[in-house]
């Protein structure tokens, strides 16, 4: 038996696999009034872990290295998600109420891999560099 046959029965066992998870940056430019002046951070943030609710898991790290397309959020797959195809979605310029909303709604549908995103959250797709991915933590 492979890992992953090991890692996937365990995860039945235990009646739960990896939620889909979203990640904020929050660091040198993201987040900053000094970078995007009359936008609540904080509040963004809060209506975000709202908008996902219990359908995943949203979490903070302080720079994910693409500070030219601040605000930027990591939309990651599901275990059944990822198991479906899907991969993480790189978000930039995440600054309006009604992105964050669709990316709450994307995630209560099932996230990368399991649904498509919202319309608008198409206009918000970058793409990273392969040194950018490679460096963050699983």
């Amino acid at each position: 038996m492979s890992r992953r046959e090991r890692d996937g029965a365990r995860d039945r066992k235990r009646g739960a696999g990896a939620p889909v998870t979203v990640t904020v940056c929050r660091g040198c430019c993201c987040g900053t009034e000094a970078k995007h002046p009359g936008v609540d951070h904080a509040g963004q943030y809060e209506r975000l872990r709202t908008a996902v609710g219990s359908a995943g898991r949203v979490r903070a790290v302080k720079c994910l290295d693409v500070c030219t397309q601040s605000n930027v959020v990591v939309v990651g797959p599901s275990a059944e998600g990822r198991a479906a195809g899907g991969r993480p979605v790189w978000l930039g310029f995440v600054l309006m109420d009604d992105m964050i909303d669709e990316i709450g709604a994307w995630v209560r549908a099932g996230g990368p891999g399991l649904a498509d995103p919202p319309g608008l959250l198409d206009l918000q797709l970058i793409s990273v560099s392969r040194r950018v991915r490679e460096g963050l933590p699983e």
